[in-house]
């Protein structure tokens, strides 16, 4: 979550003073020192009232935009994290009744179902660095352990530990993002930084020599083809058809495909040089982000060709706020090599990655830090963060990209962003006799027809 605030608001209006994200991060790690050792009552008692209302209020926001925003995909998975965050919330808040047995119960729980997920991943997967996200779902596994065997904390120091691991996380954070912020090159993007490394999916982040942010000409366009929008008469699965791949009449598993376009020359979309029909039975072993399953990819040369060749995607999203210098300057290095893997070097892949370079700085502003404190009240922002998280766990694929590039529009188009706009929305959805799928105005430029 702190990384795509720091990644929209920009390094440069951190760099002059980057001392202050050590300075705070240090008074994360402190609280969360005190919380852990219970070292005062009144210490714990604060910031888990805190922390509780900090939860239920996201919750509320998550749930107002599920209710203000168009009838799409991610408005389910907004629904979701709305009930969650409120629930969670309500727990450790003790409200309406005491529940610090069922509020222990649901940490442990929820440790156990995201350590063994991400378990699962890292194991199918094999991604590089695979190993260090298993153990880190085992030590998951062990923490569910002793939250439910309240061993060697009892069930009243359960929830302080668990805020204090997420405290002690963002502390963390801060402190390396400001100290590697202090080193950044002028020139070079944030994603340069350690911290962004991860899967290595940001090697080919843009470096800039001079001049300044180019003239936004043309809308950016996010092309998708879902999985089930593109195969053919496909077996509905739930979730699965949506987000990982569908399977059609005939067995044949069709996992989508994702491509950017700049009108008027630039076009970014990536596939495997020779067209691969995977039945279910190998689907499985494609899945592995080794060297074994890399092919000889090969560029699309536009929107117009794939349409002819193959079907029009049936979503798109567009974008007008971002800078079309950085997302050139990406692609410029991305495209040096055409190496393609299913789940580690894929169309979805080289979108999501362009995305977060154009859209870098793009909610610049002369006062970073108020910018910086709302979009963590957000709840986009947190969806975003959701989304990224699994997409870094197993892989970015069509129908997450679809649902990440919504949301970074909402938070990065000047009218979705402004709050009192999308509370308009909300009213409108509520006044007597207007349909609850009757059409919003419109929040972004439509698409340019393929």
């Amino acid at each position: 979550m702190l990384k795509i605030a720091f990644l929209l608001v920009g390094a440069d209006a951190f760099r002059a003073r980057w001392y202050v994200l050590p300075v705070f991060g240090a008074v994360l790690l402190a609280l969360a020192s005190l919380l852990a050792i219970d070292a005062s009552d009144g210490v714990t008692l604060v910031t888990k009232e805190a922390m509780g209302a900090v939860f239920v209020l996201n919750g509320l926001l998550a749930l107002y935009v599920f209710l203000a925003l168009p009838r799409e995909g991610s408005r389910h998975l907004g629904f979701l994290k709305a009930t969650a965050l409120i629930l969670l919330g309500s727990l450790i808040l003790d409200f309406p009744i005491s529940t610090r047995i069922a509020i222990a119960w649901l940490f442990g729980l929820a440790f156990a179902v995201d350590g063994l997920g991400r378990i699962a991943t890292a194991v199918v997967v094999r991604f590089p660095g695979w190993r260090l996200l298993a153990a880190c779902g085992v030590v998951e596994l062990l923490l569910a352990m002793l939250i439910v065997t309240e061993w060697p904390l009892s069930h009243d120091k359960n929830i302080p530990f668990c805020i204090a691991l997420l405290l002690g996380l963002w502390g963390w954070l801060l402190v390396r993002f400001g100290l590697m912020l202090r080193t950044l090159e002028d020139e070079a993007s944030a994603m340069n930084l350690p911290i962004f490394a991860g899967r290595g999916w940001y090697q080919n982040a843009p470096v800039l020599i001079g001049g300044g942010r180019a003239t936004v000409e043309h809308p950016m366009t996010v092309h998708v083809w879902t999985p089930v929008g593109s195969a053919y008469q496909p077996e509905r699965r739930l979730l699965v058809d949506r987000y990982i791949a569908a399977v059609d009449g005939h067995g044949v598993i069709s996992t989508g495909h994702a491509a950017l376009e700049l009108p008027p020359d630039l076009y970014i979309s990536h596939y495997p040089a020779q067209e691969i029909d995977r039945s279910s039975g190998d689907f499985i072993a494609a899945l592995r982000a080794t060297a074994e399953n890399d092919l000889k990819g090969r560029f699309q040369p536009s929107y117009a060709f794939e349409t002819s060749e193959w079907c029009p995607a049936d979503q798109h999203v567009a974008f007008r706020n971002f800078d079309p210098r950085r997302l050139r300057a990406f692609w410029a290095g991305y495209r040096q090599d055409d190496t393609y893997n299913l789940t580690n070097r894929n169309c979805s892949v080289v979108v999501a990655e362009a995305l977060d370079a154009a859209l870098e700085g793009a909610l610049a502003s002369q006062y970073p830090w108020l910018r910086l404190l709302r979009l963590l009240a957000n709840p986009d922002l947190w969806t975003a963060a959701l989304l990224r998280s699994h997409a870094s766990s197993m892989t970015w694929t069509p129908g997450l990209v679809l649902d990440y590039a919504r949301t970074l529009a909402r938070l990065t188009e000047a009218q979705q962003t402004d709050w009192s706009f999308r509370f308009k929305l909300f009213l409108q959805r509520l006044r007597p006799g207007r349909s609850a799928a009757a059409p919003l105005p419109a929040t972004a430029p439509e698409p340019p027809a393929g």
